[in-house]
């Protein structure tokens, strides 16, 4: 429960229709298992004390009350068990049969649940037995104490804030207007579905989507508990098809007709983060609600959820490929709209022979289709110098020469040095003023050679560079406009591989291949032997570790501790943990004190849920101070 994690799980036990001890015998045996597992909240299906195939049983007044006193004697043998535990019953509450969920913690029932919308058509004929539930009935006395009795509980955990739960029973979701929203508007961002819906030929993803749209649509949790082998099959047939999602994500998925138990870990943190940033999540209504507080001990949940250590790339091919296409569509429709309004016909960029000019030229080459553009009116320019190696150079010239670009090269070696020369900078000196004269003066080759042929400076800074603060300032760190300013580095290199494997040209491809096979270097020190010695890994640490560390600090809001206590399991056995917090140190440090440099960034297209815009996603000021972030960092 640290960190806002909590283990959640949903059980189909194998019942017998209408057989009330079994039943609960299945249940208890389900929940100690469950708890034995380290899960706090446990989720059951619809009616499964007595099986939800009853039918004209459920008007049977000795099935009613054994399925009470199964209940009771359920409460009594999970006095013990700590968890927030969901099962389903049919209830009579003022002469009136109700469909309905109890929730149990602590050895006592806190609430009922009753079912809201009741599916009366083709198979379903819940009508015929059992009332609507109300927002709230009254109060039920339960063996001696008075328990709540409606729809509007909200079952609030002391101990972890952000975990407050609420239930809807299986068509509430199907319906128009499902109660989960009024929950969630009322502050409950864990729903929890105890369902019985039988199983019919495609309808299995029909669910999935409802379970993930919801979770979505509401920025909450949500576990859908099915009935599964041991209802009736007179008519249909159930698949225990148990379901749990965050967000939108199906984190865990049961194999259908098996009765299987899922588990997973929700990040009620994370979600309750994403509501407090999203301003049009409005909260409403809770004043409607009663909220009844439940405990939890807080212990170390283990992390059995997947978390992705390159979260902005996609596993599957299939996916990846897509969005790479989609991507290098927007950066490139986001460079037509600015060619066609400055009537520019000429587009002026630096290429090196790396990952990220490479990147840019293929966006501009693609703009400019979409313009009707030569792309001999792309100028592509490259300007070595002291650390330029054959490699490089000759990949950068082949680079421009098979997309049609113009290649023009400027050696700037003698105006460098001229520049030393003139503020008095010892070339042997190869400290920062060494490198960052020459990133200086290729941007204002570029900057003049675009005002000596009307044409635009496109930026090839990415957004890893641009969070690190790894762009010298008035140099590489300023363009006309910045293609690759929302793409970070771990998927700059599958952008260029995607275009590398869909150009159906084996020359290109050989030349994209190699330049992905380059390390990633600024190539402003001397080479030794001709071979790069520069690496900028070795110096602000691997991009696969920074591109996570800004994914969950921006993305999620995620505090120093927990994003490090992530990044071990995402990277567990590739790096150490002291090597994962020396870069967690850097990265932090230099993210803030490089503020200065993203506060006045060129325009650029955004194309993932991070940037760094200082007029969209990250306004923040350049001297603020990383005190707190660094001291927390500290104790780890």
């Amino acid at each position: 429960m640290r960190d806002g994690f909590v283990k959640v799980g949903a059980a189909t036990p194998d019942i017998l229709v209408a057989d009330c001890v079994h039943n609960r015998e299945e249940i208890v045996k389900k929940v100690k298992e469950m708890a034995e597992a380290g899960t706090k909240v446990m989720a059951f299906p619809e009616l499964c004390i007595t099986g939800y195939t009853c039918s004209d049983l459920f008007w049977q007044e000795l099935l009613l009350v054994r399925a009470k006193e199964e209940l009771h004697k359920l409460e009594e043998e999970l006095e013990e068990v700590e968890g927030l535990i969901i099962v389903g019953l049919p209830l009579e509450f003022n002469q009136k049969l109700y469909n309905t969920a109890a929730v149990i913690s602590g050895g006592k029932v806190l609430g009922f649940v009753p079912k809201h919308h009741l599916p009366n058509y083709a198979e379903f004929y819940e009508a015929r037995h059992f009332t609507a539930g109300c927002a709230f009935e009254g109060m039920v006395n339960w063996y001696g104490r008075e328990v709540p009795f409606g729809q509007n509980l909200l079952f609030a955990c002391e101990e972890l804030p952000q975990l407050v739960t609420a239930v809807e029973i299986c068509e509430d979701l199907w319906a128009p207007n499902p109660p989960s929203i009024s929950h969630a508007l009322s502050g409950a961002t864990l729903i929890i579905n105890p369902s019985a819906s039988d199983e019919a030929t495609g309808k299995d993803e029909y669910r999935r989507n409802l379970v993930s749209g919801q979770s979505a649509r509401l920025l909450c949790g949500y576990i859908y508990a099915s009935a599964g082998n041991g209802e009736s099959t007179q008519d249909v047939v159930f698949s225990g098809h148990n379901i749990i999602a965050e967000n939108g994500t199906i984190l865990k998925e049961a194999k259908r007709f098996a009765n299987e138990t899922i588990y997973s870990v929700l990040d009620m943190s994370r979600l309750v983060g994403e509501r407090r940033k999203n301003t049009t999540w409005q909260s409403e209504g809770k004043e409607n609600y009663q909220v009844i507080p439940f405990h939890l001990n807080v212990t170390e949940t283990k992390l059995e959820r997947f978390i992705d250590a390159n979260p902005f790339v996609p596993d599957a091919k299939g996916k990846r490929d897509r969005r790479c296409d989609e991507i290098l569509t927007i950066q490139a429709m986001g460079l037509k709209k600015r060619l066609e309004h400055t009537k520019s016909q000429c587009a002026v960029l630096g290429i090196s022979g790396g990952l990220d000019s490479t990147l840019a030229l293929l966006v501009t080459a693609r703009a400019f289709d979409l313009c009707g553009l030569d792309r001999k009116q792309i100028l592509a320019v490259t300007m070595p110098c002291f650390g330029t190696t054959d490699r490089t150079y000759t990949n950068a010239c082949e680079l421009a020469k098979r997309l049609g670009a113009t290649l023009k090269e400027v050696d700037i070696k003698k105006a460098v040095t001229q520049h030393f020369e003139d503020i008095g900078h010892d070339p042997s000196d190869h400290s920062v003023t060494y490198e960052n004269g020459q990133a200086r003066e290729r941007t204002q080759v570029i900057m003049d050679i675009a005002n000596k042929f009307g044409g635009m400076v496109i930026g090839t800074g990415d957004l890893s560079e641009l969070a690190l603060g790894w762009a010298t300032y008035n140099g590489d760190h300023m363009s006309m406009y910045g293609v690759n300013a929302s793409v970070p580095k771990t998927l700059v290199r599958h952008l260029v591989r995607y275009y590398a494997d869909t150009c159906d040209e084996e020359a290109l491809s050989d030349i994209l291949l190699d330049i992905l096979d380059t390390p990633v270097s600024p190539e402003l020190l001397p080479p030794k032997d001709g071979v790069i010695s520069q690496k900028t890994e070795d110096l602000v640490g691997p991009y696969e570790l920074h591109d996570f560390f800004l994914y969950h600090l921006l993305r999620f809001q995620c505090s120093p501790k927990k994003i490090y206590r992530i990044a071990k399991k995402a990277f567990e056995g590739k790096y150490e943990e002291e090597v994962i917090l020396k870069w967690l140190k850097k990265f932090y440090w230099r993210f803030f004190s490089q503020q200065f440099k993203r506060s006045c960034l060129p325009d650029g297209p955004k194309v993932g849920s991070v940037a760094v815009s200082p007029r969209g996603d990250l306004r923040m000021p350049s001297d603020a101070c990383v005190r707190i972030w660094i001291e927390e960092l500290e104790t780890l």
